[in-house]
């Protein structure tokens, strides 16, 4: 049974730092991508970042620069650093994960394994 399991949220000021874990299970193999996403009150949920089973990222633009996603596939575990936070990155982040290797493999496959999520709150 696949399962992904966040942590690392919790309240900052703005400009602060955290970092995020997602320790995944039930996966027979690294040939998957991973994702960062979050959702705030009243928003739809948006993608932050994510990257596959070579390494490769991706970022949405607002955090270009202050986020770093990185996996450790020794560990099964997805990591998102969190530079510079602002009040708008205020959310639930949950991670996610997709069957594939290259990224248009897993659009084509989709995000279908999700954690539970963790809280960020940036205070300004």
């Amino acid at each position: 049974q696949v399962q992904l399991v966040e942590s690392g949220g919790g309240s900052v000021q703005s400009g602060g730092s955290l970092r995020l874990s997602c320790v995944a299970s039930g996966y027979p193999s690294s040939r998957y991508c991973m994702g960062w996403f979050r959702q705030a009150p009243g928003k739809e949920r948006e993608r932050v970042a994510y990257i596959n089973s070579y390494g490769d990222q991706r970022y949405t633009g607002s955090v270009k620069g202050r986020f770093t996603i990185s996996r450790d596939n020794t560990k099964n575990t997805l990591y998102l650093q969190m530079n510079s936070l602002k009040p708008e990155d205020t959310a639930m982040y949950y991670c996610a994960a997709a069957v594939g290797t290259y990224f248009d493999t897993c659009a084509a496959n989709g995000y279908k394994d999700w954690g539970q999520g963790t809280q960020v709150t940036v205070s300004s």
